[in-house]
C-alpha cells in the first residue's frame, strides 16, 4: 500500500489577529482567508497540526506541551478587544514529546515548555482552518541562531510525521517568513 505524505506549508500569517477585525479590515484578508480554509480541505482529516511560529525563538528547539495552551498577545497597537480574544484549541502533549524526541534521537538539542501559549503567528492562521478551535495544535519554536542547517535538519528528522500512516498524522506550518531572511543569511 503507498501512503500519501501530507504537505508542508510555508505561510504568512497576515497582520496581528487580523480574523477578529474584519470590520476594520474590509476585504483585505479575504484570499489568505480562503487559501487557509482550502488547506483544511486538502489535507483532510488530521489529529494535530505542528506549527513553527516565526514569533517564538530559543537556544534550541522547544515545543509548547500544554493540554490548553493560553494566549500569547505578541504585537500591540491594536484595539483593546484584540487582546481579549479567545482561540482555545487543545494542546497535544504526547505530539510535543515525540517531536521533541525525534529531534533528540536525531542530534540536535530541543525540549518542551508547558507553560508557552499559541502566539498569533499561530492562532491568527489556525482560527480560519478550524475556527472551532478543535484541533490539537502543538507550537515549535525556530533556533535563536537561525542555522539554516539545523533548521532544515529538523524538517527532515520531523518528516514522518506527515506520512499518512503516521500513528500522529499532522501536517506542518512554517510560519517563519518574517525570519526568513536571517535565516538564508546565517552563515
Amino acid at each position: 500500500m503507498t501512503h500519501m505524505r501530507l504537505p508542508t506549508y510555508y505561510l504568512s500569517h497576515g497582520g496581528g489577529p487580523w480574523p477578529w477585525m474584519h470590520a476594520q479590515n474590509g476585504s483585505t484578508f479575504d484570499l489568505l482567508e480562503a487559501s487557509l480554509v482550502q488547506v483544511r480541505r486538502e489535507v483532510g482529516k488530521l489529529r494535530a497540526v505542528l506549527m513553527v511560529s516565526g514569533h517564538w525563538e530559543f537556544d534550541h528547539f522547544v515545543t509548547s506541551s500544554a493540554v490548553r495552551p493560553p494566549m500569547v498577545f505578541d504585537y500591540n497597537g491594536y484595539p483593546e478587544e484584540m487582546y481579549q480574544i479567545r482561540y482555545d484549541a487543545p494542546g497535544q502533549p504526547a505530539l510535543a514529546d515525540q517531536v521533541c524526541a525525534m529531534l533528540q534521537e536525531g542530534g540536535i538539542p530541543a525540549g518542551t515548555d508547558a507553560v508557552r501559549g499559541l502566539d498569533h503567528g499561530t492562532f491568527s492562521l489556525m482560527k480560519p482552518m478550524y475556527p472551532d478551535a478543535d484541533m490539537p495544535v502543538v507550537q515549535l519554536s525556530l533556533r535563536a541562531d537561525y542555522d539554516p542547517a539545523a533548521h532544515l535538519l529538523a524538517g527532515r528528522l520531523l518528516a514522518p510525521l506527515r506520512d499518512e500512516a503516521s500513528f500522529r498524522r499532522c501536517f506542518t506550518i512554517w510560519g517563519v517568513t518574517k525570519k526568513a531572511a536571517a535565516i538564508a543569511s546565517s552563515p
